[in-house]
């Protein structure tokens, strides 16, 4: 609290420079790296940290000192140097396209790691975190089958977005410890077979979304690690503060998002998986009626609410363009997989 009043009459003094980068994705000749530069240290989540530490942390991941106008340069191989600057919320962004084919950096899985450093002056007193950080980007493989776009909110996380207020949202986000999220009954396991595809190679991408803002990116990435789904881009947004008065996108950030993907694999077919409690329904029987020749399937898993539910048959009760299963679990959905042969 005492840095945020320090800042607000002009002292901007840098204690800690930590660069967050998040994982992202691209393509052989396309590459996309997004992350943050914050006055900050690494969030330190413990499996056995009790609740007074779970505010704590919750607090760090909000109360985020950005870092503006930093150089940052991005290094992949001995080939690709980038530079580039943060903005006013300390994100830097490397939208690149290249004659150098990206897949001779990949690994097995597809994934490049980037080496990124941060270029400005470090002034006395102020401590580096390392002397540099290290970004992923998955390239999908070419002989990969096919792609699976997830939510992360009440679709494989349980979050409480549809409860009263969002209270139940408010405990689970700042009061449970990642560790002790419990994910949806066969979730990990699904996708794990998703990922595996009918060739059993692990080459099949999958993405991540969800509407949490980039301050919890930390905290999601290590539940998707923990609990073994598997690796992939996640993305989610930009928190907009009450004061903010810049234009607000004209689609919704899970649109958005998932039309970038499609157009950026204009070869892969795509399944889409979402939950019935917020615009999922919506969003993803617009995309497929666009693409109707691209998305495979959509799986909404019900949640108990009954509103939501009603709402959602209302919208997928005669849509026919792609098939729409309202699964109550796993199982249900890995069923209708297998009897269409993607897994």
């Amino acid at each position: 609290m005492l840095k945020r009043i320090k800042k607000l009459f002009g002292e901007n003094k840098i204690d800690n420079v930590l660069i967050t980068p998040y994982r992202s994705y691209g393509t052989s000749h396309h590459l996309y790296l997004l992350g943050r530069a914050l006055d900050d240290v690494p969030l330190k989540i413990l499996e056995d940290q009790n609740i007074f530490t779970n505010l704590k942390n919750a607090y760090k991941q909000f109360n985020s000192y950005e870092i503006r106008n930093a150089k940052i340069r991005v290094k992949v191989g001995e080939e690709i140097q980038l530079q580039g600057t943060t903005n006013g919320e300390g994100y830097y962004l490397f939208d690149e396209k290249t004659t150098i084919d990206l897949s001779n950096f990949v690994n097995e899985e597809g994934w490049l790691t980037a080496e990124i450093f941060y270029e400005n002056e470090i002034a006395p007193n102020t401590t580096l975190v390392n002397d540099h950080f290290q970004g992923e980007l998955l390239i999908p493989e070419k002989n990969a089958e096919y792609g699976v776009i997830s939510d992360i909110d009440d679709t494989i996380m349980h979050t409480g977005v549809t409860s009263f207020l969002k209270w139940r949202l408010l405990k689970n986000s700042l009061l449970t410890n990642a560790y002790d999220r419990i994910p949806l009954k066969g979730a990990a396991e699904l996708y794990q077979k998703f990922h595996l595809g009918k060739s059993g190679k692990n080459k099949n991408p999958m993405f991540y979304l969800s509407n949490s803002p980039w301050n919890l990116y930390q905290y999601l990435k290590l539940f998707l690690d923990f609990n073994k789904f598997p690796k992939g881009p996640m993305l989610l947004r930009n928190f907009r503060g009450p004061f903010d008065q810049s234009l607000k996108p004209e689609k919704p950030h899970k649109q958005k998002e998932i039309i970038n993907i499609l157009n950026t694999y204009p070869e892969l077919n795509f399944i889409l998986i979402g939950d019935s409690g917020e615009h999922d329904a919506t969003i993803y029987t617009e995309i497929a009626e666009k693409y109707a020749d691209r998305i495979l399937a959509i799986y909404l898993r019900s949640v108990t609410h009954k509103k939501s539910m009603r709402r959602v048959q209302g919208v997928i009760d005669g849509f026919k363009s792609v098939p729409v299963l309202m699964v109550e679990n796993s199982i249900d959905a890995e069923a209708h997989a297998r009897e269409n042969g993607w897994i």
